[in-house]
């Protein structure tokens, strides 16, 4: 799914981590890098914004997903837990290569983008996520 997702975003030889925590500990670095209490979905951590990151352009950086949040998520939406925690994959990255949701034209952008490599990789996004959720 990540390789894929890479592909359709033309960068295929590039590689990211991927992470999977329990709301805790998912609580604990949003806490630390974002100042947030308590969990979150996802956490896109970039090299390129790191003090090493141009020693290794196609190291994109971790993409850590709270599979508790992920699970709670994809009931509340009636979705597949697969495809949610697909979707946060496809965002994660998407975070990692630079893409961003602060404005809402940002919003409109990366929520196109997902789609797009979702249905590229034969998944359908779900429903929320189509509302523009996430």
């Amino acid at each position: 799914m990540g390789e894929r997702a890479l592909s359709v975003l033309a960068r295929p030889s590039a590689e990211c981590s991927v992470v999977l925590l329990d709301d805790a500990a998912m609580a604990a670095l949003n806490r630390a890098y974002r100042g947030i209490a308590g969990p979150t979905d996802v956490l896109a951590f970039p090299m390129a914004e790191g003090r090493f990151g141009r020693t290794w352009p196609d190291l994109l950086g971790d993409v850590v997903i709270s599979a508790e949040t992920a699970r709670r998520q994809a009931r509340v939406r009636k979705a597949d837990l697969r495809a949610e925690l697909a979707l946060l994959l496809v965002h994660g990255i998407l975070h990692l290569v630079g893409y961003d949701h602060a404005t809402a034209e940002e919003r409109r952008r990366m929520r196109h983008k997902q789609r797009a490599i979702l249905a590229a990789c034969g998944i359908q996004a779900p429903a929320a996520a189509r509302r523009g959720e996430r």
